[in-house]
């Protein structure tokens, strides 16, 4: 039998931790010490499972009825509800950190700009200081304005072109041959050491 708002604020806890069923997997767990919290019951690949909805009365019946249907909805494409909710917090997270990055002055991360920075200070050390600068001075004028803000695998043949012609434009000579060849370094750093998901980055 459903549960209603009456029956619940009725109900008292006991010595042992209590269960207040709803249907469809979704029950109320009445602990010893007075808390009350929503749970669902669900199975997933054979396997069962259970998530926390909230406690009552902060997450109403109404509420928590909605928050399992949504559940049951991802269960039924074959997703499991509490690695989305992982997943969701994760991507919270590492918004907010890019968001604190961004804030600070500070290349995002997975970006093309900070990839290249890993990968110059992987490198700088096998070059001679003046040839290092330049490099780096070719990066920030030239690549950083216009790619650094890119993911890695986003990152076309087109982009890269048009980038060029943006630094010929300005009168960097010879950015055709010199950076094309240090993006190009700098992709194939971020692949493998692990920086993109992608396995095979097309080639500039």
């Amino acid at each position: 039998m459903p549960l209603t708002d009456t029956a619940i604020r009725k109900a008292m806890p006991g010595p042992k931790t209590r269960k207040l069923s709803d249907g469809k997997g979704l029950y109320l767990e009445l602990s010893p010490a007075g808390g009350r919290w929503w749970r669902l019951k669900y199975r997933i690949a054979g396997v069962e499972k259970r998530i926390s909805l909230g406690t009552y009365p902060e997450t109403s019946l109404k509420a928590a009825r909605e928050k399992m249907e949504e559940a049951r909805a991802l269960v039924a494409q074959g997703i499991d509800p509490s690695q989305a909710r992982k997943a969701a917090k994760q991507e919270a997270a590492h918004q907010d950190e890019q968001a604190q990055r961004e804030a600070q002055g500070l290349p995002l991360h997975g970006s093309f700009e900070s990839v290249a920075r890993e990968w110059f200070d992987t490198r700088k050390e096998e070059w001679a200081p003046t040839y290092a600068k330049k490099i780096f001075r070719r990066l920030e004028a030239d690549v950083f304005p216009w790619l650094g803000r890119l993911p890695v695998p986003n990152i076309t043949p087109p982009m890269v072109l048009d980038m060029l012609r943006k630094a010929e434009s300005r009168g960097a000579i010879q950015m055709d041959a010199a950076a094309s060849p240090q993006i190009e370094a700098a992709r194939q750093f971020s692949y493998t050491a692990g920086r993109c998901e992608s396995s095979s980055p097309n080639n500039l």
